[in-house]
C-alpha cells in the first residue's frame, strides 16, 4: 500500500493514500469483489457519512485530496469503484475498454452497497457523485433504491454531446452500430471522447496541470487503474439510461434535495441536460461555472475548486444537518 506520512498542518500529498484511510473489498451478491476506501474515524467531530461515486474510467485515487478534506470536516467518508473499472475488474473483451451490458447492473451494485454501508455508518447519509457516477446515483434515487438525506452531483452525465442531438435520436443509432459487431469493441481509439487526441485530454478535464499529472502518476504506480475508451455497448446503454431519466414524471417525483454543479464549458457531458434536470426536480439547485471550469470540477484550479467545495458545504449544512 502507498501510504502517506505527513504533518496534518502541511500540504496534502495527492500521491499517497492518507494514513487514516483503509482500502478493502466489498463483495456483491454474485461474489464480485468491488474495491472501496474508507476513512473510518472522522476528524473534527462526527458530521455524518458521505459516500463518493466516481465517473466513467475513474478511480478514487484522483479524489483523495477532496475525500480527505471532507474527512477533516468531520465526515465518515467512503468511496468505491464501479464494477468493471479501476481495480474492480473489467466487463469488456480486453483490459482497457469500458463496457457494461446494462446500467441497471451498476444501479443494483449501488443499491446493495448503500444498504450495507448505511446500516454500519452514522447519519445523516449523503451521496456525492461525479459524471457517470452522478447519472447512476440519480437513477438509483429515481428508482427509490437509495435514501440519502441529500445528493451532490458534479458534472453529471445526464446527456451526451453534441448537446443539440437528443438521446432519443442518438440512442437508436448507437444501438444499431453496437449491433453491427461485438458490442464490447471500443467506440474510439484514445482519450475521453471520439476524435480527441491524447494531448487534448487535459483540455477536457481540468486547467490544473499538477492535479492532471496526478492521474498519470497513479496509473504508473497501479497499472490496473488504466482504462481507455468506452465500448459501443456502453454508449448504447448510457443513452438508454439517459432516456429513462428523461421520461416525464421521473425526476419530478424525486423529493430529495439535490445540488448540481455543472460547467457550460464541459467537453464531455451536456450542460443543458444538467440544467434541465435541475429545473425538473422540485428540490434541486444548480451552481453553474463557465470557461474557468472543465469537466472535473473537484480537480480544477483552486479558485474553482474552492467555490465548488464551499457550495457543497453550504448545501449539506442546510439539507443534511448533524443528527443530535
Amino acid at each position: 500500500m502507498i501510504q502517506a506520512h505527513r504533518d496534518e498542518t502541511g500540504p496534502f500529498d495527492r500521491r499517497a493514500i492518507p494514513a487514516g484511510a483503509i482500502e478493502s473489498r466489498w463483495h456483491a451478491a454474485d461474489g464480485e469483489a468491488i474495491r472501496r476506501i474508507d476513512w473510518l474515524l472522522p476528524r473534527g467531530g462526527g458530521r455524518g457519512s458521505l459516500l463518493f461515486l466516481p465517473g466513467r474510467g475513474d478511480c478514487y485515487e484522483k479524489y483523495l485530496e477532496t475525500l480527505d478534506q471532507w474527512h477533516g470536516e468531520g465526515w465518515r467518508v467512503t468511496a468505491m469503484d464501479w464494477r468493471g473499472q479501476a481495480l474492480s475488474g473489467r466487463l469488456g473483451a480486453d483490459g482497457t475498454t469500458g463496457h457494461v451490458a446494462d446500467f441497471a447492473v451498476w444501479v443494483e451494485d449501488l443499491a446493495a452497497f448503500w444498504a450495507h454501508w448505511r446500516a454500519s455508518t452514522p447519519a445523516p447519509h449523503v451521496l456525492v457523485a461525479h459524471s457517470m457516477g452522478g447519472h447512476i446515483a440519480l437513477r438509483a434515487l429515481a428508482e427509490r433504491r437509495v435514501d440519502p438525506a441529500a445528493v451532490v452531483l458534479t458534472a453529471p452525465m445526464l446527456g451526451l454531446l453534441p448537446q443539440w442531438a437528443p438521446a432519443r435520436l442518438l440512442h437508436p443509432l448507437a444501438r444499431l452500430i453496437a449491433g453491427l459487431g461485438d458490442p464490447r469493441r471500443p467506440a474510439w481509439t484514445a482519450s475521453e471522447k471520439p476524435g480527441a487526441r491524447p494531448l487534448e485530454r487535459d483540455r477536457l478535464l481540468t486547467h490544473d496541470q499538477a492535479r492532471y499529472a496526478d492521474e498519470a502518476w497513479w496509473r504508473e504506480q497501479r497499472p490496473g487503474l488504466a482504462m481507455g475508451p468506452a465500448s459501443w455497448g456502453w454508449i448504447a446503454q448510457a443513452l438508454a439510461s439517459i432516456r429513462l431519466l428523461e421520461r416525464p414524471g421521473v425526476l419530478e417525483a424525486i423529493p430529495t434535495p439535490v445540488l448540481i454543479l455543472a460547467t457550460r464549458a464541459d467537453g464531455l457531458v451536456s450542460y443543458r441536460a444538467a440544467r434541465r434536470a435541475a429545473e425538473r426536480m422540485p428540490r434541486a439547485q444548480l451552481v453553474s461555472f463557465g470557461a474557468e471550469a472543465r469537466h472535473e470540477i473537484l480537480r480544477e484550479a483552486d479558485p474553482v475548486r474552492d467555490r465548488a467545495l464551499d457550495a457543497i458545504a453550504d448545501f449539506l449544512d442546510r439539507m443534511a444537518p448533524i443528527v443530535d
